[in-house]
């Protein structure tokens, strides 16, 4: 992707908006990881999990088609808009109806019915409509909008965490009042001040024409964030909830890593979208690779050092998990890889391979986890082989990605 001062400023202004979100939300995490017991975090952490993958299936994907016509035929914009409203209403059913069975099967006597679904409902129906605002800024180019828009969310979010560490309601069941309040008020702010104006067109012979795509986009979303979250939820069933605690804060130490590197993936998809042939060099995409390889395994490494020398700075629970980070240092590059390889394709509309590898991938690594939490009893024994499960989730993706994109 040939340099230019747009495409720099884009990115610096993309990157400032999760860069900002970034420092926001280690505050957030540090008051909830901390506050909540370790039982309780991996109980709250597994439940947004599914609640995050369960939000791809709103709207049935439309928001795949919505978003690449706000890149490339904004003019359109008001017609899809309108659809993605009408189909948002329509998978809600589909939604909690998965949502009910979640819980019968991974959180029943781990969490009531009601805080669980505080949680599904925070996430899917309040932050998951945000993100479609956000969505439509970035196709749009209005990257400045949407970065305020993101740390706006963060910052929302973290004033509930801080309300919460300051007043004396405490443990899970109260701490989703506060999450859900939050995530009502990102909301209302981003559909009142930040949604981009339009007129509302209903054309409704253009939507079945774009439902194969969006679904197949939906299934694909969906498979990624089975194989990048759901092993919370398995860690939580096989390990028992403190496990999943220590566990759920390591990966979200780990996500972090990924900030720098989804502003790039955002910038170089709608850049493919445009430039078909864009990415096309061997060489570019080994030098690609190794950039978003160090770059995530540096960002890990930042917090490995800052444990070292202050053992206590992110709070008790934070620092039990610092011993297992060095073991996991490799981790954040094979995963954030993973993401990128996901988005080439996407880029490329190869959205019916992207789906069938992003399947392929949850089915290997959950089946490689339970393999080893079976094995081992611990997290001491499993955590060093589990390095070995994300290898193989890279080779299998690579080899993929990179034999389609040759084609």
């Amino acid at each position: 992707m040939a340099l230019s001062v747009k495409i720099i400023r884009d990115y610096l202004t993309i990157t400032s908006g999760v860069m900002g979100r970034l420092l926001i939300s280690v505050v957030y995490f540090l008051i909830v990881a901390n506050i909540l017991s370790l039982g309780e975090f991996g109980v709250f952490a597994s439940a947004s999990s599914v609640g995050l993958v369960l939000s791809r299936l709103l709207a049935f994907g439309f928001i795949s088609p919505v978003y690449r016509v706000a890149t490339v035929k904004p003019l359109l914009l008001g017609v899809y808009v309108a659809g993605l409203l009408v189909l948002t209403l329509l998978s809600l059913p589909l939604v909690f109806g998965a949502a009910f069975l979640a819980h019968m099967l991974f959180f029943a006597g781990k969490i009531a019915v009601l805080p669980f679904l505080l949680i599904i409902v925070a996430e899917i129906l309040c932050w998951r409509v945000t993100e479609y605002v956000v969505i439509l800024l970035n196709g749009l180019s209005r990257f400045g909008k949407a970065a305020t828009l993101v740390i706006l969310g963060s910052a929302i979010r973290t004033v509930a965490a801080i309300a919460f560490f300051l007043l004396p309601w405490r443990g899970l069941d109260a701490w989703v009042y506060y999450y859900l309040a939050a995530n009502i008020l990102t909301l209302a702010i981003a559909v009142v001040f930040f949604a981009p104006g339009m007129r509302l067109r209903f054309a409704f012979r253009l939507y079945p024409r774009r439902m194969r795509d969006a679904v197949t986009a939906a299934l694909s979303e969906l498979t990624f964030y089975v194989q990048s979250e759901l092993d919370k939820v398995l860690v939580l069933g096989l390990a028992g909830d403190r496990t999943a605690g220590l566990y759920a804060i390591a990966m979200r130490l780990i996500d972090l890593t990924a900030i720098p590197v989804r502003s790039f993936n955002q910038m170089l998809v709608q850049h493919i979208m445009k430039e078909g042939a864009a990415m096309a060099s061997k060489r570019r995409r080994i030098l690609v690779e190794g950039a978003i390889a160090v770059v995530s395994t540096a960002g890990l490494m930042a917090f490995i050092v800052l444990l070292w020398f202050y053992p206590a700075i992110m709070g008790d629970n934070v620092a039990r998990v610092a011993p297992y980070l060095i073991l996991m240092l490799a981790i954040p590059a094979l995963r954030n890889l993973i993401e990128y390889q996901a988005e080439l394709l996407y880029a490329r509309e190869h959205v019916v391979t992207r789906a069938l590898l992003l399947a392929g991938l949850a089915t290997i690594k959950l089946s490689l986890m339970a393999g080893l939490l079976s094995v081992f009893s611990t997290l001491d024994g499993w955590i060093v082989p589990l390095t070995g499960v994300f290898v193989v989730l890279y080779a299998v993706s690579a080899f993929v990605t990179y034999r389609q994109l040759s084609r």
